[in-house]
Formats: structure tokens, C-alpha cells, sequence
């Protein structure tokens, strides 16, 4: 159920402001209080004991009318006020015949319909002043029921203009909270530039000096018939690679959609060997569908575990497999190196940013030392992957 508009009660057909729709508990709601008013009503007719069989026709119609206020304010306040009013000129009632009334003249004023609430008020005010002799009684319990009436009125007013008050308030609260996250996402894309502009004067320099530097020491062996040694060509294509993913990160940093993955990870075996790290690669299965963002994790994971081994296995020997099946690419890299499970082991930057790539594709990560010496990493990448722009928005 919802309240709609802030008319008051001029414009369209309904009124400038009117309730329109509900679900099922609300429906019930109101039937459910229209039944207490109606019984109220009954329940005193009974115990003055002038009502017949019309007189409670009469009241139960215009009591139980009172369940479609929200959908037909103006036809309730009509037949409620009807029903009601021939009651009381019948009967000559208790005060009580005043709560159906009272009650459609209070949703009406609440619904932008105060002119009609008001007319209907005088309508029945009208009715129970001639229901019995003009007297000064008849006179005063007239007016104590165009008192209750005036409140009606007046309540739904405040009900309608709180209802106001709260749809602008809760306006203005999203109003804030977008500008918030504007003024957020604002201040991470400068914060994103200023590292790029620093990344971009730092590194990239430091970076450009080691490639030329190797590619001339290259160079001149060649010219002196030399014979060049590994570690110089190992050295300079990984200059060289280090020069494309810091384009690629400085893209990513600007907002820019990032490109390829950065390589093949039998090119990054084949660099790892070159520098002397002994490794061996095995792929199974057939990977020829893997999503980007997939195949950019496993070069990474891949590549952060063969830094690793280089790092702190020594003389160890490295083994990489790549295995596709059941939806899923899984990444091991083992060596037998110095790691044992006795030793304290504390993750380090690598293997945090590792996992955190691995748990925003949804997949599984698995890193400490093996049993029988040396250390193991273990990632499950679902091949299924969708990015989050690209997944269903649920309805609110």
C-alpha cells in the first residue's frame, strides 16, 4: 500500500493526492478494522434496543465500506455517510453511530478530499440534529459530534502532510547519499590518476633505463662476437615485459578497459627458466574458451608463485599445472624447496593480492607449505565468470 501525491484535492478525478494500490496484509488490515467498527456500532445498537433488522443492514454497510477507502475514498465517504445518516434518522442512536462516519471523513481528508469530508460531516450532522425534537440537548450532543467530526478532519490533514513530509524527507536522504558516492567515486578517480602520474614518473623511467641498458649490453656482445649470456637476455625481456603490464595497470588506474591478458603463461615458464629456475609445465584439458578475466588470474597467480619459488625455494624444482574440467580452471604450483609446515608462515603482499583476485572471480584459493617439504599453491577459477555489470539486477 502506498500514499501518493500531495494535492489538496483539486486536479484529477481522485484528488490531487490519493491512496492507490495494496498488497494483501494491508487489504486485510482495513477489512479487519471496518469489521471492529461495524461491530462497535452493532454491539450499541443492540443494547439501546430500538434497532431492527434495516438499522443493522444500514450499519453493517456503512461500516464494512470503510475496507475500500484507500482505493475509493470519495464512494466510501458517500455510502458511508448515507448508510449512517438513515440510520440515525431512523433510530435515534448513541453517539457511537458516529465512528463509520468518522472514520470515512478522516481517510477522505487524508486523501485530499477535505471538502467532501466536511460536506459529509454536515450532511450528518444535519441528519442527527432532526433525528428527535430540536431541544437544547439534541442542540449540544449535536455540536460534541461535530467536535469528534472537526478532529477527523483535522487528523487526516496532519496524516496526509506528515505522509508529505516523510516521502520529501526520504527524497532528500537519497538526494545526500547519491552525492555522497558521487563525491566518492570523484575522489577515487583522482586518487587512481595521482598514482598513475606517480607510477608513470617513477617506474616507467626506472624501468626504460634497465631495458635499454641490457638491450646495449646485448648489443654489443653480439658486435664483439660474444657469446650473450642468459641472464642479460633474461634480464632484458623481462624489462621488456614489466614495460607492458605497467601500461596495462596505468590503463586500468585511468579508467581505461584494460586490453589482452598480459601473456601466455608458456612465455612466462619459458622467461622463469631462462633466469634459472627450473620448471615444469603440464596442461590438460582443452582451455581455448576461458574467459579474459580468467586467464588474466591464472597468469598472475602463476606468476606470483614463480617469484615466490625463485625467491625462497633456492635450487628447487617448480612444477605448473594447468588443469581444465567441471566448469573450472585449476592453477597448482609446487616445489620441493626449504618450506616446511613447522616453520611460521604469515602470508605475504603477493599471496593477499593473489587471494583477493582469486575470491572476486569465485573461485578458491590454497597456499601454505606441503607435508613432505616445499610449498604448494592451489587455485580453482570458475570458467563461468560474469562480471558484476553484467549480472541480473534484482527487483527492489
Amino acid at each position: 500500500m502506498t500514499y501518493d501525491g500531495t494535492g489538496s484535492g483539486a486536479g484529477d478525478g481522485m484528488g490531487g493526492g490519493r491512496y492507490s494500490g495494496g498488497n494483501l496484509a494491508t487489504r486485510l488490515g482495513d477489512a479487519a478494522v471496518a469489521v471492529v467498527i461495524g461491530a462497535i456500532v452493532v454491539v450499541a445498537a443492540a443494547l439501546d434496543g430500538d434497532a431492527n433488522a434495516l438499522d443493522y443492514a444500514l450499519i453493517a454497510t456503512g461500516s464494512l465500506a470503510l475496507a475500500g477507502h484507500r482505493a475509493a475514498p470519495r464512494v466510501v465517504l458517500a455510502l458511508t455517510t448515507l448508510c449512517l445518516s438513515g440510520y440515525v434518522l431512523h433510530t435515534q442512536p448513541g453517539a457511537l453511530a458516529l465512528l463509520p462516519v468518522a472514520g470515512a471523513v478522516h481517510t477522505a481528508a487524508r486523501s485530499g478530499h477535505r471538502a467532501l469530508g466536511a460536506g459529509a460531516a454536515g450532511c450528518f450532522l444535519v441528519a442527527q440534529l432532526f433525528s428527535g425534537p430540536l431541544t437544547a440537548a439534541q442542540a449540544n450532543r449535536t455540536l460534541l459530534l461535530a467536535g469528534w467530526l472537526l478532529c477527523a478532519v483535522v487528523t487526516g490533514l496532519a496524516d496526509k502532510n506528515w505522509q508529505a513530509y516523510l516521502r520529501q524527507t526520504e527524497r532528500r536522504a537519497l538526494e545526500a547519499e547519491r552525492t555522497r558516492e558521487e563525491m566518492a567515486r570523484r575522489r577515487a578517480g583522482e586518487e587512481r590518476l595521482r598514482i598513475a602520474r606517480e607510477l608513470h614518473d617513477s617506474l616507467t623511467h626506472s624501468i626504460s633505463i634497465v631495458k635499454l641498458q641490457a638491450g646495449v649490453a646485448v648489443h654489443l656482445a653480439r658486435k664483439r662476437g660474444d657469446e650473450v649470456p642468459p641472464a642479460l637476455l633474461a634480464i632484458q625481456e623481462a624489462s621488456g615485459e614489466a614495460m607492458r603490464e605497467l601500461r596495462a595497470t596505468l590503463e586500468v588506474l585511468r579508467d581505461q578497459p584494460p586490453g589482452q591478458p598480459p601473456g601466455r603463461i608458456e612465455e612466462l615458464v619459458g622467461r622463469a627458466r631462462s633466469a634459472g629456475l627450473a620448471v615444469d609445465l603440464t596442461v590438460t584439458g582443452d582451455g581455448g574458451d576461458r574467459p579474459a578475466e580468467v586467464d588474466r588470474a591464472a597468469y598472475r597467480i602463476v606468476q606470483e608463485a614463480l617469484t615466490n619459488a625463485a625467491r625462497h625455494a633456492g635450487q628447487a624444482q617448480v612444477a605448473v599445472r594447468l588443469t581444465h574440467g567441471d566448469g573450472a580452471l585449476t592453477v597448482q604450483v609446487t616445489d620441493d624447496g626449504r618450506a616446511t609446515p613447522d616453520r611460521p608462515f604469515v602470508p605475504g603482499t603477493g599471496l593477499t593480492g593473489m587471494r583477493e583476485r582469486v575470491t572476486a572471480l569465485g573461485g578458491t584459493l590454497d597456499a601454505a607449505p606441503r607435508a613432505d617439504g616445499g610449498f604448494a599453491v592451489r587455485a580453482t577459477l570458475p570458467l563461468r565468470y560474469r562480471p558484476p555489470s553484467e549480472l541480473p539486477v534484482e527487483a527492489p
